[in-house]
């Protein structure tokens, strides 16, 4: 290469600016104040969808709730506003308003403005929390577009309001009050939550739900809730004297417990105070609460773990001592013993540490010490005291170990019975030629019937069709593998791909989407219910994932001409009517002819396609877990042992019946 051809230090070094962004001290961002938390939530919240919205709500909430567990609050209320905004209001001593030593400013802007700043840290302000990182109600200012603080402290009103995480003027004095306390007002940004199409839609349902749990373990605070979206404000109050005990009845309501006492104690060991309290049903479902200075904890932690630990170990030690498991046998599994459990664990605890910042796990090492030498000690005497329960206990956790047996031989049979025959299901399900379960579908329909109409109508490519004949088993009332012997639920854990139950592999599951498609009418319903309860037991997984799905059939196709509409409920139908009838009279109305869909095989494979599978116009509905829940739970009210429930159930809601089939 000649001389002049060579490129100069000054077009080298262009050169490698234009590979090779530059990384120098300019190019490091500091983000100041809120920055952090605008720029990534998710780090703070969690999520920035449903969850982590309402997570907005529960952070000013636990503030108020140290206060209660402090002993200097009362009183709580929850006011859900016009505009999407929500006031929390408590009694307790009220934010410092004084000038804070540090940062030179209110304490109340310290608080509200700067992360990791709360009175939580050291010191006796609090000797046990739920906010322990100083972030919670700072977080939520950063992701309000608007809040407002008004304390009331020293006999005067406090105030100072917020854009974004920043004040908007100083703190003020604005006027005279009797006694103390703290409220917060803030209004959702909605460029942070987008997930929800730029829409803030607080669920009152969930609100109710958390806060009436908050009051369970709070005893003797009085927890409101106020609507005053609705033209008429809902209104709601909690306030137990029994804690722990109380939530257990309540939680047990549709239940049939084989106890006659419940288990309860309330203990301090080594400064961590635990609470637990227990009981057994004849289900076979398990449900075990967990909380850390009443946070829930939906990953369990260190005190679960406690619990779970003493209780497995006692309950061998008694089963051995009084020969109800033989030299020869083996002990029970942790499994054999919690099955029917209903069971809260309760924690106070200085300074717990929390695996990440949504709390959803305790990781506090002596919280299993606590929470296990207490449980180990008290249940042993509960034991001696109570044998007849002791008793029933026992021979539950037998009954529950030879079913697991047999469920294990079950599922065996059946994996087994799967892998020779391919995975594939003779005469029941039509596969999709796709093997990618990313874009594969899978629809179970109701019937041979709408079988067959989406078999013809489906888009072969990537959307499978299984056909349940009549309504699933009652999963209820069966164990695993009486479960596994019926047809309909084995071609379905087959097809799926995933196995049962605890061998359960979420990452062998076929089809991404898992679809029911059943009729728009009380039987569909009924047999979406067992389906979903079904899947809320057994493929707990394949929900939490975002797998299962509703298919939205139309009730009614209406045509005027060469207009035709496909109708979902009742109120699009008179709003479609009017528009086609120009606002006449509905005696007036010509030339409409509207058809009522008793089910899916009444619509011919093309309608089928064209309203409920075409991936471009069908609608589809995703279940959460809350969902599969509120299914679970309508479904031992209505199929439980429980005659009381049922009969309340049908006479609350028979007026609300209609186009009742007959």
């Amino acid at each position: 290469m000649a001389k002049k051809d060579l490129p100069s230090q000054a077009e080298e070094k262009k050169q490698q600016n234009v590979n090779h962004p530059s990384y120098e001290a300019k190019d490091i961002y500091v983000l100041e104040g809120l920055e952090p938390v605008r720029k990534r939530p998710g780090m703070y919240i969690g999520t920035t969808d449903t969850a982590g919205l309402h997570h907005l709500i529960w952070e000013v909430f636990d503030n108020s709730i140290d206060e209660a567990m402090a002993g200097y609050a009362k009183n709580i209320k929850v006011e859900l506003l016009e505009n999407n905004r929500i006031a929390i209001t408590d009694d307790g001593r009220g934010i410092p308003v004084d000038i804070h030593p540090q940062t030179k400013k209110s304490a109340l802007e310290t608080v509200m403005c700067t992360l990791h700043a709360g009175g939580k840290f050291g010191g006796e302000s609090y000797k046990v929390s739920g906010g322990l990182h100083g972030v919670g109600v700072s977080v939520v200012n950063a992701l309000s577009v608007w809040v407002k603080a008004e304390i009331c402290r020293g006999g005067n009103i406090y105030v100072q309001e917020y854009e974004r995480g920043k004040p908007k003027y100083n703190v003020k004095k604005t006027g005279k009050c009797e006694k103390s306390g703290t409220k917060i007002t803030f209004e959702a940004d909605k460029e942070i939550f987008s997930a929800q199409g730029g829409e803030i839609k607080f669920d009152r349902k969930r609100i109710i739900d958390h806060l009436r749990q908050q009051a369970f373990l709070t005893k003797g605070v009085k927890i409101e809730i106020i609507d005053s979206r609705e033209k008429i404000p809902v209104y709601y109050a909690f306030y137990f004297e029994g804690g722990l005990l109380s939530f257990i009845n309540y939680l047990n309501q549709f239940r049939k417990p084989i106890q006659k006492e419940y288990f309860h104690i309330n203990k301090e060991y080594e400064n961590i105070e635990a609470e637990v309290a227990f009981v057994y049903n004849q289900e076979i479902e398990t449900q075990e609460l967990s909380f850390a200075n009443n946070i829930y904890t939906p990953d369990g932690g260190m005190h679960l773990t406690g619990f779970r630990s003493a209780l497995t170990k006692v309950l061998n030690d008694y089963a051995r001592s009084n020969n109800y498991l033989k030299e020869k046998e083996e002990n029970f599994t942790g499994d054999d013993v919690r099955e029917g459990l209903v069971a809260i664990i309760s924690v106070r605890l200085p300074e717990p540490q929390f695996e990440g910042q949504t709390k959803a796990r305790l990781g506090t090492p002596g919280a299993r010490t606590a929470v296990e030498t207490i449980t180990g000690e008290t249940l042993k005497e509960f034991f001696e005291k109570n044998s007849v329960d002791a008793r029933a206990i026992v021979e539950k956790c037998m009954l529950t170990q030879k079913a697991r047996k047999a469920a294990k031989a079950a599922k065996e049979t059946v994996l087994r019975k799967g892998a020779l025959e391919g995975m594939t299901l003779p005469g029941k399900l039509a596969d999709c030629s796709s093997r990618n379960p990313e874009e594969s579908e899978l629809f179970i329909v109701e019937g041979d019937s709408a079988g067959g109409s989406a078999k013809s109508g489906r888009d072969r490519r990537t959307q499978a069709i299984l056909p349940l004949r009549g309504k699933i088993l009652n999963v209820e009332k069966s164990r695993i593998d009486k479960m596994l012997a019926n047809n309909e639920i084995k071609s379905l854990v087959i097809a799926l791909g995933t196995s049962i139950s605890n061998t359960l592999d979420i990452s062998k599951l076929r089809y991404h989407k898992i679809i029911i498609m059943t009729d728009a009418d009380t039987d569909g319903a009924h047999i979406r219910t067992l389906l979903l309860t079904l899947f809320y037991r057994y493929f707990r997984p394949v929900i939490e994932n975002g797998n299962i799905y509703i298919a939205q059939p139309p009730l009614y196709r209406i045509q005027k001409g060469k207009e035709v509409n496909f109708v979902y409920n009742d109120s699009q139908k008179e709003k479609i009517l009017k528009e086609m009838n120009k606002g006449k009279l509905e005696e007036d109305i010509k030339g409409i002819n509207i058809q009522r869909y008793k089910g899916l095989g009444e619509m011919n494979p093309d309608q089928l396609w064209e309203t409920t599978m075409r991936h471009d116009t069908r609608t589809l509905k995703l279940v959460t877990i809350e969902d599969a829940k509120e299914a679970d739970k309508l479904f031992d009210i209505l199929m439980g042992e429980t005659v009381e429930p049922r009969k309340a159930f049908i006479s609350s809601h028979a007026t609300m019946v209609k186009n009742l089939d007959i």
